[in-house]
């Protein structure tokens, strides 16, 4: 029981040293027993062992302030690993390659052209782009891959409940992409496969840009309209796994119906499709794809152009009174949006508080709206850092066999 108890205390101990030092990026033995509250010397025997597992390396000698002696820096490596992320938005399927300590290893993009409600065509072009990332990896093994998609997941297998973006219903995703790529149906067979939304990840990874608040609402635009909400580092869920699809409130009553079957949805009148319609920016969506046309339609309204202020006018108004609502239902520290809306969040922090005033006795004034700090990588990054925590949880499963 001792020995058994030992071992454990030391896993737990490399995972906490590991985890640290990928947080921080690079870290002396020293930074790490502060920031741990280890000993000095069980941390140099901790980094010892992720040494000889090639989890953790030198990297720089900095001099110390003072009399006192240099310091030996040292980041995570694990050159013999990769972390695969496979993204499917509602123009591209893009593939990213990345080590444990964050650097790109390689990037493979594809243009599915947003075949509506087929699930298979767009899935073709994500196993080819993931397949030609993997081919790219050389000897390097893949410790977790992850599939992102803009939509609600939930199961067990997980699936995508439902795509409105893509026209899809009930998808078992990556039972499709594993029937296209031999080596994906390995990775999912050895329970390396995740598949996850992208509002999620990418909430987290604003969580943690934004300095880590107490509540965070996280609003995105870019080929619909989804959202998070972050409480104390963990994505609220839900019983559906639905909680924070902020693109589905039904704000508008009796409003058109929504792909989603309810009436009046936010992003049946402030959806991106929508408001590029409005501003005359459908057949460059349709010909050049959601990002062109969203980066135009930014250009426009900062230029003045008539009709797409007026697009964004009557879009701006719908999203400032959906924020104004989830104000008063989580009361976040700070809402964050993303995707084409990171650029116009000014705009749409002035609205909303003009719509909340105060609350007469109490303190309560509208939350600070900023742009993503991270852009159209957010659940890139969001799903990489997930990956790695995963993975670090048990640093001892990554040595080379």
């Amino acid at each position: 029981m001792t020995s058994l108890a030992s071992a454990d205390i030391r896993r737990h101990n490399l995972a906490l040293v590991a985890t640290r030092l990928a947080e921080v990026g690079t870290a002396s033995r020293s930074d790490l027993a502060d920031a741990t509250g280890l000993a000095r010397g069980s941390v140099t025997a901790l980094v010892r062992q992720l040494e000889a597992d090639g989890l953790v390396r030198e990297t720089a000698l900095v001099a110390a302030e003072g009399k006192g002696r240099p310091r030996t820096m040292l980041e995570l490596s694990g050159d013999h690993l990769a972390i695969l992320t496979l993204l499917i938005d509602a123009d591209h399927a893009s593939a990213v390659a990345s080590t444990l300590g964050g650097e790109r290893l390689t990037r493979v993009e594809r243009r599915h052209g947003r075949p509506m409600g087929d699930p298979a065509r767009v899935l073709d072009i994500a196993a080819e782009a993931f397949d030609a990332a993997l081919g790219e990896l050389g000897d390097r093994e893949v410790a977790d891959a992850s599939v992102v998609v803009w939509a609600p997941v939930g199961g067990d297998p997980a699936v995508v409940l439902a795509d409105t973006d893509l026209g899809w219903g009930t998808v078992d995703l990556v039972a499709l992409l594993a029937d296209r790529s031999p080596r994906f149906a390995a990775l999912a067979s050895a329970g390396r496969v995740r598949l996850l939304a992208d509002t999620q990840v990418a909430a987290l990874a604003e969580h943690a840009a934004a300095g880590r608040p107490s509540e965070l609402v996280y609003l995105k635009s870019d080929s619909g309209i989804g959202g998070a909400v972050v409480v104390d580092g963990t994505p609220v869920d839900g019983s559906h796994h639905l909680a924070g699809a902020l693109g589905h409130l039904p704000v508008v009553p009796g409003g058109v119906r929504c792909e989603c079957g309810q009436h009046g949805c936010l992003v049946t009148v402030a959806g991106p499709d929508v408001l590029l319609e409005r501003a005359g920016l459908a057949e460059l969506a349709r010909d050049e794809g959601l990002t062109v046309a969203l980066d135009e339609f930014v250009r426009r309204i900062r230029a003045g152009e008539p009709a797409a202020v007026d697009a964004w006018d009557a879009g701006a108004a719908e999203l400032a009174r959906t924020l104004q609502i989830v104000t008063l239902t989580v009361d976040p520290a700070i809402i964050v949006v993303g995707g084409y809306l990171a650029a116009l969040a000014d705009d749409l922090g002035e609205r909303l508080a003009k719509i909340q005033p105060g609350l007469e006795g109490a303190f309560l004034t509208a939350p600070q709206v900023v742009g993503s700090r991270l852009g159209r990588d957010a659940a890139l990054l969001g799903a990489e850092q997930t990956a790695v925590a995963r993975l670090l949880a048990d640093p001892a499963a990554l040595s080379p066999a």
